[in-house]
């Protein structure tokens, strides 16, 4: 899948969430460090991810397949439209004509976290890494496309749908993650990796770039290395400032669509955003109340 940034800037400056995501998929990490033997639940709810059942129940909504579809349903812009901002038409049934498909259940997408960036943090899992988005891939190619859903979290618990994007590599790396590891991101470099307690192995060329091209390092090694790329990048910088500090690219055009109606950015890398038409499932109450 080729990067795209979608609604809110995607940065390893920028990309920070409520409190209750952040530390998530590090304390997945180790929290599945422990007993090895330990037989497994079935259908676990994943331990990286807060408030599962919700996200869940949003990629499998009615609301999100309509999405999908009015992504699905519009041409990429090719040649000169490409990069462009095109609104997406609404339709009483954008699924008419789509082959049928599902939306596989969400995947944690972890990033570094701005204090692992600056060496302000401890080279520890629970201090690099943060859970910034769930991808969700279609179950199979539609009409030659594929396409990720991508949840945000939302203030005060839930997720809502962000963007439909291009392609699914995104589901398909944060889908290597085992028990006793986590994958994540490094956008910049549109690298993949996977996090051992203590060491740092590429997942695609872009991360093994990252790391000079060894087969794994040390976190402690590796935060060296992203400190060196990314320390003069942070929130305030000249860069930041400028707009280049997304890996993703495209959010200046995303922000100039309306807020109101779900637009499309095509090219090299394409990206359904839904500024103004967030949906949102909250924690569900219990009965009780």
């Amino acid at each position: 899948m080729h990067d795209t940034r979608t609604t809110g800037g995607r940065t390893v400056a920028r990309r920070f969430r409520p409190a209750t995501v952040l530390a998530a998929g590090a304390a997945a990490l180790l929290t599945l460090a422990g007993p090895a033997h330990a037989a497994p639940a079935k259908d676990p709810v994943p331990a990286d991810i807060p408030d599962y059942q919700a996200a869940l129940d949003l990629v499998k909504s009615t609301d999100v397949r309509n999405a999908v579809c009015r992504f699905l349903g519009v041409p990429l812009p090719q040649g000169k439209g490409a990069g462009t901002v095109q609104p997406i038409p609404d339709s009483a049934d954008p699924c008419q004509g789509i082959p049928a498909f599902t939306v596989n259940d969400p995947l944690a997408l972890n990033e570094i976290t701005p204090g692992f960036v600056a060496g302000t943090a401890p080279p520890l899992p629970s201090s690099a890494i943060q859970l910034s988005h769930l991808v969700s891939a279609l179950n199979a190619p539609v009409n030659g496309r594929n396409a990720t859903v991508m949840l945000a979290p939302t203030d005060g618990g839930g997720w809502h749908l962000a963007a439909v994007r291009d392609g699914d590599s995104d589901a398909v790396y944060a889908g290597k993650a085992t028990p006793g590891t986590l994958v994540f991101s490094e956008p910049q470099i549109r690298g993949w990796y996977q996090l051992g307690l203590t060491t740092v192995q590429p997942l695609n060329d872009q991360a093994r770039q990252g790391l000079n091209g060894q087969d794994s390092v040390s976190l402690s090694d590796y935060q060296k290395l992203v400190k060196a790329r990314y320390a003069d990048k942070l929130p305030g910088s000249q860069y930041d400032t400028a707009g280049m500090s997304s890996g993703f690219g495209g959010g200046e055009r995303l922000a100039a669509a309306s807020s109101s109606t779900p637009a499309l950015v095509g090219g090299a890398g394409a990206a359904v955003a839904f500024a103004g038409a967030v949906l949102v499932l909250r924690r569900r109450r219990r009965a009780a109340d």
